[in-house]
């Protein structure tokens, strides 16, 4: 995992409370990452996102 995707998951993982605030960063994200990285990261949203489906909308921005 490369730095970038290392941090854009800390960021993500403290600004879980909110799903508006959530959205926001995984939207920055995909402007910043490499699309590997994006691949990547598609992953970790569909397994953090596991127990709460209310954030599962999230991958149609993937």
């Amino acid at each position: 995992m490369t730095e970038q995707l290392n941090h854009t998951i800390k960021v993500l993982e403290k600004v879980s409370f909110s799903k508006d605030l959530f959205i926001k960063e995984v939207n920055k994200a995909i402007n910043i990452l490499l699309p590997f990285e994006i691949e990547q990261l598609k992953k970790w949203i569909v397994d953090f996102t596991k127990n709460n489906t209310d954030f599962r909308e999230v991958l149609t921005l993937v």
